[in-house]
């Protein structure tokens, strides 16, 4: 186990599995502007560089013209609908709170909005100490600007920072900052590209964190 003093969360294929409201409100999105939708997999695929990146990997090269139609309508359709499925992912409360009396934030490259609606509906937003989301900065993940500024706050060294997420942007946000990285591998992200990475640590299920972290 590594004493830690700070851990970073990511949100969509951490915390909470939101595969199946992202999904259904592009092709929703698509649907409605007479587009032709996309397999499910194909679209979680294009998840985790925030919401712009989705709609225009959605729409792809063929119908690019539409996307600032279709970012709109995307919008629109998941404020009303990123809670119809979305859950926690086993573990998450017991883990949270288990580390409660660790500094926690949560960094995200979804919209601040949605963000804030989706902690909130599952209730854990009271858990973190900051909430910083795509649309907070400049800059969005794997930048390290998101996070140098934490290591000073809450006075955290990078080798006493975890960073916890299933993507390759959480895994790279803790290598651009020196900090330790935690693959979660059962997330939205891809697997192979995960290991191929070179996590410090990987995790089959959010409970084995406490197995890591002291």
């Amino acid at each position: 186990m590594i004493p830690v003093k700070l851990m970073v969360f990511d949100l969509d294929g951490t915390l909470a599995d939101t595969g199946a409201d992202l999904a259904g409100s592009v092709n929703r999105t698509l649907q409605s502007l007479g587009l032709p939708t996309r397999p499910d997999p194909e679209i979680l695929g294009f998840v985790g560089d925030g919401v712009r990146k989705l709609m225009e990997r959605s729409l792809g090269d063929a119908f690019g013209e539409r996307f600032e139609e279709a970012l709109k309508r995307f919008e629109e359709i998941y404020a009303e609908h990123l809670l119809d499925h979305t859950t926690l992912y086993p573990g998450v409360p017991d883990v949270l709170r288990h580390f409660g009396a660790k500094e926690k934030v949560l960094i995200t490259n979804k919209t601040r909005d949605f963000t804030l609606a989706i902690c909130s509906g599952l209730g854990i937003a009271g858990f973190f100490k900051e909430i910083i989301a795509g649309d907070s900065n400049d800059f969005m993940k794997p930048d390290p600007r998101l996070l140098l500024p934490l290591l000073g706050k809450f006075s955290a060294g990078p080798a006493e920072t975890l960073v916890i997420g299933d993507g390759v942007n959480d895994i790279l946000l803790a290598r651009n900052t020196g900090a330790r990285s935690c693959a979660f591998l059962n997330g939205l992200g891809h697997r192979e590209k995960l290991l191929r990475l070179g996590p410090d640590f990987t995790i089959e299920k959010m409970i084995d964190l406490e197995e890591i972290a002291c």
